[in-house]
């Protein structure tokens, strides 16, 4: 059984190293989205961390300023391109400790950053009005632990955590038409937190590396979002910066993951997971305090409009150990877009591949890539659970790539 378990130990953690890259190009506000794959790491102590570098290529075109001639807008806009880069890169870091406490009980501790969130298509195209820039980034900082016994073949383990999670982020548009001195800019600037739960079932047979899980992540009640509506560019206002408060839930998931080798050396898995994303469609922010021109107390100054639908993420794999230091493992993954006729997030397609290199017998290193197609679509106004959305701008994007690298290094004893 022990030889069994080695020769496709290293496929096992390469698989679940690539399919972590893929989170990445997942709709709604995912980033890096929920792995608590290294809980089930046979090495009694772990330290694994890895960095994975995106770099989207949504390029939007044909944009018309469709609130133009209706001014509380920025003006007219269609004097100003109509094409433009809607995406930014970035990084998603994570972190994790694992450690058996016996034989029975493991239990991991891990940094993430599961949602997020970067438009910046600038002030010079005709959608400005709609978006300038937006920007979200979250913290996460969870505990998990599981309890396995043995039940025929293989072992049962129940799972069982907690996790507390940071969200901040902006966003900035063009509120008037620039006069007086002022650009005419609004910026919109957020922060809350809260925590989540999460628990699970899975049932291994290690000889074989056969593993199916399912766990459910719960939502985060974001009940106290604070922050400022920044007006002093508007100068009809006369410059006031007003406080604003909201509340708004991140989004519960459930995920199945299965794996299993099928020959020697080779190993097959996949997976299916659902984000609860529909329950972001108008998120709306109020005055603490009465404000000429805008809205009085516990009136509504303004709102994030998204119109989700919810997430559907659907992945498959083959993973092969070359030799004793060498592993690959290759991945496709489906993604359902959550977007509704109104914003950018269609379906995405991604291949994933990449090498591991066992170091030593306690250290790994792994690189993975994966490249997508973000598939094509249109953006205009929808009414989405009976709110009115996309009135500022239409516009089109075509069938565009996506890129990823991912390194990581993984410490065990």
């Amino acid at each position: 059984m022990a030889k069994r378990v080695s020769i496709i130990h290293g496929a096992v953690c390469l698989a679940v190293g690539i399919t972590s890259v893929t989170p990445a190009f997942a709709g709604g506000l995912e980033r890096g989205g929920y792995n608590i794959d290294q809980l089930f790491d046979s090495s009694r102590f772990t330290m694994d961390t890895a960095a994975t570098f995106v770099a989207p290529q949504r390029k939007l075109k044909n944009v018309v300023d469709t609130d133009g001639s209706l001014s509380p807008g920025g003006g007219n806009l269609n004097g100003r391109s109509s094409t433009a880069n809607d995406s930014e890169n970035y990084w998603v870091p994570r972190i994790g400790f694992k450690a058996g406490l016996t034989d029975s009980i493991d239990c991991l501790a891990d940094y993430s950053q599961p949602w997020g969130a970067h438009t910046k298509p600038g002030a010079d195209w005709a959608g400005a009005n709609e978006n300038i820039e937006t920007k979200v980034k979250s913290d996460n900082y969870g505990l998990t632990c599981s309890y396995k016994f043995d039940v025929g073949q293989g072992q049962l383990r129940f799972i069982g955590g907690g996790f507390y999670q940071e969200l901040s982020g902006f966003k900035e548009r063009q509120v008037t038409p620039a006069f007086g001195g002022g650009s005419g800019v609004g910026r919109l600037d957020l922060e809350g937190d809260g925590w989540g739960w999460r628990a699970g079932v899975a049932y291994e047979i290690p000889e074989y590396a056969l593993r199916a899980s399912l766990v459910y992540n719960s939502e985060v009640k974001l009940n106290d979002i604070t922050g400022t509506l920044n007006l002093s560019q508007v100068a009809a206002l006369g410059s006031p910066v007003i406080g604003v408060y909201g509340s708004q839930n991140m989004p519960d998931s459930l995920e199945f993951k299965f794996q299993s080798g099928i020959a020697p050396d080779w190993l097959a898995l996949g997976s299916v997971k659902w984000t609860d994303w529909s329950q972001f469609s108008t998120i709306p922010f109020y005055c603490r305090t009465a404000t000429a021109g805008v809205c009085a107390v516990g009136g509504r100054a303004t709102s994030l409009d998204l119109g989700y639908r919810d997430g559907w993420t659907i992945s498959g794999g083959i993973g092969h150990k070359f030799n004793d230091q060498w592993s690959g493992a290759v991945t496709v993954t489906w993604d359902r877009g959550t977007s509704q006729g109104f914003g950018t997030q269609s379906d995405t397609w991604t291949l994933g591949a990449g090498l591991q290199h066992a170091v030593s017998e306690n250290v790994e290193l792994r690189i993975a890539g994966a490249i997508g197609v973000l598939t094509s679509g249109s953006s205009s106004q929808r009414t989405i659970d009976g709110a009115s959305l996309g009135n500022g701008v239409s516009y089109d994007y075509g069938n565009d790539v996506v890129a990823a690298v991912s390194t990581s290094l993984k410490v065990k004893f």
